[in-house]
């Protein structure tokens, strides 16, 4: 579920971008006229003397978005059900980050604007674009591990959350009565339906757009009902009588194919799946290909010429929003992940760098369809609509170059792969506690004057990259070996460990450094089927003497833990802890030293 949802975030990031440059261009074309004028027309449906009408911009704003988020109340829905909201330990971080990432940008935006006329758009930088920042992250590639883009996707569900809420508390002008009742009333009925589970998609449909309209009519925006519609479907796991039962319908269908058979088992198989991961499925693409892309076009054209720029420039209301998102959710982001980890509230979904929750924090300041959303409601002065409109545009690019420069950083510095909440305060030995011996992995001359001892896994993206050069080291200095030790990142890494199985298989062979290369020639690809093919190739048996493997694997470890090692890539050369940069150059200058030393 989690990798469907981040790939296709991620694949519509470039429409989404297509689609705000279209309306910036429009609005800053000859015919920039016709851009109001067309998202004004009015649009309708009647029945005899009952009419219901909106422009198109409030059919796109109060209409389509609703979907948008009924879509995040089903996420959150699963994510609470059978996701990662239901350990709390995961939740802690994230939340509190999100909160962080919140109260900050708020706090930056009132110090500028409190009393003043654009006072009410405090809202406007607190909300997080998951669209742009995953896609700024899929970007980043390597750089970001499954992990953080799991820690951002919570922390943007909870951002969603809290944003909604707040919308829904200090964004409400005015209340009907008798159309709030209306649609108490709805919403009962509905609950009810679910209570009775009475699965009949017409009613749904029919109570929903009726909800969407009593809510319309009594002042609270509509998009509440979508995320409150989206927590209400049902989720659950697939039970085993339900995946029997498929199974069944299948091998039926299988043996003796007809047209019946094939309903029946399209049916068994979708009622083991349940209905919120249906919809997820369904309305995903609609929503990340056609709906926020469509509110970007509708929202984002703003005028971008010379006077307007200059105004901007010395706008509260710009400046508020830029700085919010640039250095707001970074720092409140970043204090929100630091203070729970220090506290021990939680953990993060996987061990991550600071490198990397830095960069993540840094992107998250990219907020637009939500701050977009936000400027609509806050905004009635189109002066002041268009100046928070260019403070997000600009926060928002600010915030992908400065996620993109921190990534950079902490990549070319040789980030080692080690969580934040697992580097010690006590101090670390410096020294290698097991000497390199007959059983270890080595590459290079028996009597070199130098020993490189490289502790790493096969999965870790920053060992792929000291790889070649380690190798160049070695080509260029004839007088030194490379020991390889395993120290597999089980929870970061999770296909570390079997492919260090596989090496060791090709090592009872005489062929590890062969499957060494291959393996981080293929770092991406090292599922068992991956790690049977390199194995066949190199006619070994992967999966032979598995326990010894381990065990052998198992000694590098603990010699590693008692050395100090806490992420990988970690060196030792002759025996000391090699604290500098893992470039070449650096690596050949602390070669060279030692060879100089008497």
């Amino acid at each position: 579920m989690l990798r469907a949802f981040l790939r296709t975030e991620a694949g519509s990031t470039s429409v989404l971008f297509a689609a705000t440059v279209l309306a910036l261009v429009w609005a800053n074309s000859p015919w920039s006229h016709t851009y109001e004028a067309f998202w004004h027309t009015p649009m309708g449906i009647s029945f005899g003397d009952a009419a219901f009408s909106l422009d198109l911009r409030h059919w796109v704003n109060d209409g389509l978005m609703t979907v948008f988020f009924f879509l995040i109340g089903l996420e959150v829905s699963y994510e609470i059900r059978l996701g990662q909201l239901r350990d709390r330990r995961l939740v802690a971080v994230p939340a509190v980050a999100a909160f962080g990432g919140m109260l900050v940008p708020a706090g930056i935006y009132l110090i500028l604007n409190a009393g003043g006329p654009g006072a009410g758009g405090w809202g406007v930088p607190i909300a997080t674009d998951t669209a742009f920042v995953l896609g700024v992250l899929a970007v980043a590639g390597a750089r970001c591990p499954d992990p953080l883009r799991a820690f951002l996707l919570t922390l943007a569900i909870v951002d969603d959350v809290l944003a909604i809420f707040i919308i829904a508390v200090f964004y409400t002008e005015q209340l009907s009565v008798p159309a709030l009742l209306i649609a108490a009333l709805l919403l009962a009925a509905i609950v009810t339906l679910r209570w009775l589970r009475i699965w009949r998609a017409p009613a749904y449909i029919v109570l929903g757009f009726s909800l969407w309209v009593a809510t319309l009519q009594s002042g609270i925006h509509p998009t509440l009902v979508g995320i409150a519609l989206g927590i209400l479907v049902f989720v659950y796991a697939p039970t085993d009588h339900k995946l029997l039962l498929a199974g069944e319908a299948v091998q039926v269908f299988t043996s003796t194919p007809s047209a019946r058979a094939a309903r029946e088992a399209t049916r068994r198989v979708q009622r083991a799946v349940s209905v919120n991961e249906r919809l997820q499925l369904r309305l995903h693409p609609w929503s990340s290909y056609v709906i926020v892309p469509v509110f970007a076009l509708a929202n984002a054209g703003v005028r971008l010429d010379g006077e307007a720029l200059r105004t901007a420039a010395t706008s509260p209301v710009a400046i508020g929003v830029m700085l919010g998102l640039l250095l707001g959710k970074f720092v409140g982001i970043s204090l929100g992940t630091w203070l729970p980890l220090r506290l021990r509230w939680g953990i993060l979904p996987g061990n991550l760098v600071w490198g990397q929750l830095l960069g993540g924090a840094a992107v998250s300041g990219i907020g637009f369809t939500v701050a977009l959303f936000i400027v609509d409601l806050a905004f009635k002065d189109p002066v002041l609509h268009d100046q928070a409109k260019i403070g997000i545009l600009t926060g928002s690019l600010l915030s992908a170059a400065l996620g993109w420069l921190i990534f950079k950083l902490a990549w070319d510095r040789g980030g080692v792969c080690a969580p934040p909440e697992a580097e010690p305060s006590e101090e670390l030995p410096v020294t290698l506690t097991v000497p390199v011996g007959p059983g270890d992995h080595v590459r290079g001359p028996a009597e070199a004057r130098v020993t490189i001892v490289e502790y790493a896994d096969f999965e870790c993206p920053y060992c792929g990259r000291i790889h070649p050069v380690l190798e160049e080291v070695l080509r260029k200095n004839p007088d030194v070996r490379l020991v390889f030790r395993h120290f597999p990142l089980r929870t970061l890494h999770p296909r570390a460990a079997p492919a260090a199985i596989v090496a060791e298989a090709a090592a009872d062979e005489g062929r590890f450094w062969e499957m060494h290369d291959i393996l981080y020639d293929n770092q991406r690809f090292l599922t068992d089927a991956d790690l049977e093919h390199y194995a066949a190739e190199l006619a070994v048996d992967a999966w032979g003497n598995v326990s010894r493997h381990v065990a052998r694997i198992g000694l590098d470890e603990t010699s590693g833990r008692d050395s100090g090692v806490r992420g990988t890539p970690t060196l030792f050369l002759n025996g000391r802890r090699y604290e500098g940069s893992l470039d070449l150059d650096s690596i050949t200058r602390a070669v060279e030293e030692i060879r100089e030393s008497p």
